[in-house]
C-alpha cells in the first residue's frame, strides 16, 4: 500500500523547535521529489520545502529559509523537516507530499504531487 505517514507535530511556543517526519512506504522516496506543503485557516495550500528528485536540490519557501531544514533518511525511506525558530505565523496543518520535478513560483516550492500524507498539525502560540 502506497502512503506517507506525518509525525510530530504538537504546540510549540514562538522561538521554539519542531522536527516533523513522514515515513513512506509501498514506494521508495529516491524517485521522486520529496517535500512539506502547508495550510493555514482559510488559507491556500502552500509548498515548503523538497529535495528534488533529479539532482538532490533542497529547495525553501523564502518564508522559512535559515529557519527549517529538510533531510532525507533513505534507508528508513523518511523525510524530516527540522523547524526552528517558529513563529506564530508557520501555524498551520502539515502536509507531506511527493511527485515530479520542483520549481519556485512566487516565493514558494511548487511541484506536481501524485501522493499526500494526512497532515499533522502545528500550532505556535504562547
Amino acid at each position: 500500500q502506497v502512503q506517507l505517514v506525518e509525525s510530530g507535530g504538537g504546540l510549540v511556543q514562538p522561538g521554539g523547535s519542531l522536527r516533523l517526519s513522514c515515513a513512506a512506504s509501498g514506494f521508495t522516496l529516491d524517485y521522486e521529489t520529496i517535500g512539506w506543503f502547508r495550510q493555514a485557516p482559510g488559507k491556500e495550500r502552500k509548498g515548503v520545502s523538497c529535495i528534488n528528485s533529479i539532482d538532490g536540490r533542497t529547495y525553501y519557501a523564502d518564508s522559512v529559509k535559515g529557519r527549517f531544514t529538510i533531510s532525507r533518511d533513505n534507508a528508513k525511506n523518511t523525510v524530516y523537516l527540522q523547524m526552528n525558530s517558529l513563529k506564530p505565523e508557520d501555524t498551520a496543518v502539515y502536509y507531506c507530499a511527493a511527485g515530479g520535478e520542483a520549481y519556485y513560483s512566487s516565493g514558494y516550492v511548487s511541484y506536481d504531487v501524485s501522493k499526500w500524507g494526512q497532515g499533522t498539525q502545528v500550532t505556535v502560540s504562547s
